[in-house]
């Protein structure tokens, strides 16, 4: 039996672990060497397992902490892929293009690029420096379409091998809610993923007819060290949960499954699309009883 529905829509919830999936992994990405970018931690390590459990061999993209990244990789290892750990700043031209030619490299190409990589550098819109400004715009936006023109230039030197999958190669960028919903005291942010949403629509329209198909993952409120303080205690949650209708913190693992479906053949049809994955945080729940 189903718990009833809460009475105020917008009412507080506390953690439930009853309420968490568990679904089957398939083999579906077989064959189909992936990169991520940002993979020694939160979303992106998660994404990176997920991949391997799906089949896929990854190379987990770090640029600090290179044993987190490095005991992913162990952890992909025992999944039974392939594994290894490329540190590159995706702010920096050079430093990915390194990255891209030493994971092609190793694997011999790569079919699946995740351009997760991303970072907050918060401040009231007055007081924002310059230098947080373009380090935001620099990691989540230029990193993105540094690690995706890398990815779109060795799919279109590939072409397809229909052996692993019907398309040349699958990007998948990191966006966010916040593409849609304005976040004072984050401009820069929700600047820059506004623009992935754009990068990413415009992009893969272009290499649309080369079989590449080109999408974004959004997620809402999602477990990670990013964001503890909006977690980490009863209290914080509780007011979490008045933002999320379906009343339960996302994990990072609802990425991943995101990931795994949208990189898989299962989504040949579905490019140039933003999948949120939010738990209803987008349909503005503070007008749920008629704002």
């Amino acid at each position: 039996m189903t718990d009833a529905a809460p009475k105020d829509p917008s009412a507080p919830a506390a953690p439930d672990a009853r309420r968490l999936p568990h679904p089957a992994s398939y083999p579906m990405l077989a064959g189909q060497p992936a990169l991520v970018t940002g993979a020694n931690s939160g979303i992106g390590k998660a994404v990176a397992l997920g991949l391997a459990r799906a089949g896929a061999d990854v190379i987990i993209n770090y640029v600090t902490d290179p044993q987190a990244a490095e005991e992913v990789a162990h952890e992909i290892e025992r999944l039974g892929r392939r594994a290894i750990a490329l540190q590159a700043d995706v702010s920096k031209e050079d430093q990915v293009q390194a990255m891209f030619a030493r994971a092609i490299e190793h694997f011999g190409t790569l079919h699946i690029v995740v351009s997760n990589a991303g970072l907050q550098r918060d401040a009231p819109f007055d007081k924002m420096t310059l230098d947080q400004w373009n380090t935001v715009i620099g990691v989540n936006l230029t990193g993105q379409f540094l690690c995706t023109r890398e990815a779109v230039r060795e799919f279109k030197r590939r072409g397809v091998d229909d052996a692993v999958s019907v398309a040349a190669g699958k990007i998948l960028c990191m966006s966010s809610v916040h593409q849609e919903i304005p976040w004072a005291g984050h401009a820069n942010y929700a600047a820059s993923k506004g623009g992935v949403m754009l990068l990413m629509k415009s992009l893969a329209q272009e290499v649309a007819p080369y079989r590449i198909r080109v999408n974004s993952i959004a997620p809402g409120a999602i477990r990670t060290p990013i964001n503890t303080q909006a977690w980490s205690t009863p209290e914080a949650y509780a007011d979490l949960m008045t933002l999320v209708p379906y009343k339960r913190i996302g994990e990072p693992d609802d990425i991943a499954q995101a990931a795994v479906w949208l990189a898989s053949d299962a989504a040949d049809y579905v490019t140039g699309a933003t999948l949120f994955v939010d738990g209803g945080m987008t349909l503005y729940p503070g007008f749920a009883t008629g704002g």
